[in-house]
């Protein structure tokens, strides 16, 4: 009589083991390193900057991340997820237009402050389909807080979520030029921008940035 077998069995795959302390304080140190990088001078820096800005050697960083594009997505990541956030607090807001203000004030900030982000997500500097699939994953946000001004008979019916980007982007331009000179030009024209957009506006909003001058648009020009 022949004897039974039971199944083979597999053992599992071991979990993934925790970084050690050490290793986990250099990878937080490369990741908050290349933030200040890429907000500063934009995605154009080499992973050897960043490990130097970071104090950790070469090897280590190419230990920790294998290459630059892995550190860009460690990087931006957490700041979709904050544009996100913001997103979902404008739509806390009590009034609906006041939201959306708040949503393009919060986004613009962050945008005006970090170049790496227009890059990413506006630019597609880094790859269209990179920043494709972060504003897919955005949009969902951001037309929740327009459909609600709308709604609400404040906002345009003829806007759309795809409008938000686009608007942003030429924000982005004005905070490229004007940085140095005045970084906070871009909400000037951002009030401008939410005037047009406004359904029920009675009187213009008062603009809390002055023009520039003509020497100074020079400057900026240039």
């Amino acid at each position: 009589m022949s004897r039974r077998t039971s199944p083979a069995t597999h053992p599992e795959s071991p979990p993934a083991r925790p970084l050690r302390a050490d290793a986990e304080r250099n990878r937080r140190r490369i990741i908050a390193a290349a933030q200040e990088l890429f907000a500063h001078r934009g995605l154009d820096v080499t992973l050897d900057d960043i490990a130097r800005h970071a104090g950790v050697g070469v090897g280590t960083a190419y230990r920790r991340f294998a290459n630059r594009e892995e550190l860009i997505d460690a990087v931006f990541e957490g700041a979709l997820q904050h544009l996100i956030a913001l997103a979902e607090q404008a739509l806390s807001h009590e009034d609906p237009w006041e939201g959306l203000v708040q949503l393009f004030l919060a986004t613009g900030q962050d945008f005006a402050d970090d170049r790496g982000l227009r890059e990413v997500l506006l630019e597609g500097t880094q790859g269209k389909d990179r920043a494709a699939a972060a504003r897919e994953r955005l949009t969902p946000a951001v037309g929740a807080v327009i459909r609600r001004a709308q709604e609400a008979g404040q906002l345009r019916g003829d806007i759309e979520p795809t409008d938000f980007p686009l608007i942003q982007l030429m924000l982005g331009a004005v905070t490229q030029h004007s940085r140095n000179l005045a970084p906070e030009l871009w909400k000037r024209y951002l009030t401008l921008i939410l005037d047009g957009l406004r359904h029920d506006r009675d009187l213009p909003t008062p603009l809390t940035h002055p023009a520039l001058d003509r020497d100074e648009l020079d400057l900026a020009m240039t």
